[in-house]
């Protein structure tokens, strides 16, 4: 696929358009999730880039929920491994991840293929909303591919454990929506607040209004403003490690690297031993 100047992380539909009719086209996957929805596989039907296949979150890019763990941890490798191929993804072939939600759940298939092994994973930017608003045709029903043949191995990207987190000294990033970091409302995990040091960096804030990213110097700006500079340790966690890649991206974009904390807020509030913080006056 083209090269991107935003450190490999992004395409834009015309490049993914140029990348489709080249002799080397990527597997498309599209990732409707969004939390509190069910309808992912019925939007995709009703429309999805050409040859898109449908993946579905919650039962093949994370293992099912466990208080010990969190809502979403990471899947057992073999069977993401088993379920990439299914996608039809290839080795060493390239991959571009979509959504309809300024990239929130596509950019968890993005994190989850680097850390198995892809090494081209990019995130269409403005996702399904770009690719309509571009004119270009659409699909319905389900795309059914071939069997594909890529072989993962775990690691790639880095991870930490709830111990890791709490001693720390890298900078932490909250992902989730400011009202949650501060307690203010916990619409879905046991006790409101947040890990203890961490800094609150919305999600929300990395892209513009058409759910695009921002450019790398304005999220360099924003991240620097958090008190994040290249080269320090950055942890990223938000409620259930999905919407912390796309801060991981966000980051990627800026130049700078980030582990994730995959069980996330939800692991961490469900441990009572762990202290939670809130900002409430």
């Amino acid at each position: 696929m083209p090269d991107a100047s935003d450190h490999a992380v992004l395409i834009t539909v015309d490049d993914l358009v140029e990348s489709m009719l080249s002799n080397r086209p990527p597997a498309v996957l599209d990732i409707r999730w969004q939390l509190g929805r069910d309808d992912g596989a019925e939007r995709y039907r009703d429309g999805h880039l050409p040859g898109a296949v449908y993946v579905d979150l919650e039962s093949e890019l994370a293992a099912p929920a466990d208080p010990a763990l969190g809502r979403h941890p990471l899947p057992d490798l073999e069977r993401l491994q088993a379920s990439a191929r299914s996608w039809g993804v290839d080795f060493g072939s390239p991959v571009v991840v979509y959504d309809d939600s300024a990239g929130m759940s596509a950019a968890r298939a993005w994190w989850l293929l680097r850390w198995a092994g892809v090494a081209d994973v990019r995130i269409l930017d403005g996702g399904f909303g770009a690719w309509r608003d571009a004119g270009m045709r659409v699909s319905k029903g389900d795309a059914k591919p071939r069997t594909g043949t890529v072989t993962l191995s775990a690691g790639a990207m880095p991870t930490v454990d709830m111990n890791d987190v709490a001693a720390t000294s890298a900078i932490v990033l909250d992902a989730r929506a400011g009202e949650r970091f501060r307690g203010e409302v916990e619409p879905v995990d046991p006790r409101p607040g947040h890990i203890p040091g961490a800094v609150s960096a919305p999600t929300s804030d990395n892209v513009d209004a058409s759910g695009r990213f921002l450019p790398p110097s304005v999220l360099r700006a924003r991240f620097a403003d958090l008190g994040v500079t290249p080269g320090q340790d950055v942890v990223v966690y938000c409620g259930s490690g999905v919407t912390a890649a796309h801060q991981i991206a966000a980051l990627a974009v800026a130049g700078i690297d980030a582990a994730l904390y995959p069980g996330s807020y939800s692991q961490w509030s469900s441990d009572p031993t762990r202290p939670v913080e809130t900002s409430l006056p």
